[in-house]
Formats: C-alpha cells, structure tokens, sequence
C-alpha cells in the first residue's frame, strides 16, 4: 500500500511539475469577483470618512449601478467584473453633491482593475 501511495505521488508530482514550451498555456485566473470601483468619502473640512446616508452612483452610459457599501467597510464597491469609463455622483445631506470626471476602468485577461477613488464633499 505505501508503495502505490509513494509511485501515485511521484506521477502527481512528475505530472504537475512538467513543463510545456509553448506559448499556448492557459492562463490561470481565480474565480473572485473583483470590483471595478473602489470609493472612499470623505468630508473635505474634517477629513473623516463618510459611509452613513451616502449615495454613490456610477454612469457609463446607459449603464447605472448604485455602489455597494458594505457592514464595517469604509469603502463603496461596484462596476464589478465591468471595465469601462464611469461617471460617479455621491451625494449625502448636508453636503454639497459631487460629480466625477471619467474614470476609466480597464481590465486584464481574467478581471478588471480596480480604481481607488476619493472624493471630497464640502458641507453645505
């Protein structure tokens, strides 16, 4: 038993660690879902981070997403899996409404990537 336990070893192992000149190999991507926009809020006098009764829009034409804000996270998230170039609206009372130039989400072979976003509103 221990023999065909160590000879089914050295076939995995001979079998992973082979290696194949081609410049055909796949590419290997994980399965996570990676958002495309990644906002933090903050208020433009005291600098402190804005998560509560905040709206952050993100428009790519015709496209519109409300971007997530997840418990105990100090960021919003959207555009997930989503290249393209966005629009964000954020708005909260109390502040004045803010709005984006393009920001431009690109992607690579398997996801997009991320852009870090922040932006300051101004009391009113």
């Amino acid at each position: 038993m221990k023999k065909l336990v160590g000879l089914l070893l050295i076939v995995t192992l001979s079998w992973s660690c082979s290696t194949n000149d081609d410049n055909n190999d796949p590419i290997n991507c994980t399965e996570v879902l990676v958002a495309g926009l990644s906002v933090t809020v903050k208020d433009d006098t005291t600098d402190a981070i804005l998560t509560d009764g905040v709206l952050a829009i993100a428009t790519d034409g015709s496209y519109t997403e409300t971007l997530e804000n997840l418990e105990g996270n100090q960021v919003f998230l959207g555009a997930w899996e989503r290249a393209g170039n966005y629009i964000l609206t954020v708005s909260k009372q109390g502040y004045q409404t803010f709005a984006s130039n393009a920001i431009r989400v690109t992607e690579d072979e398997c996801h997009v990537i991320t852009a870090e976003v922040e932006i300051r509103l101004r009391p009113n």
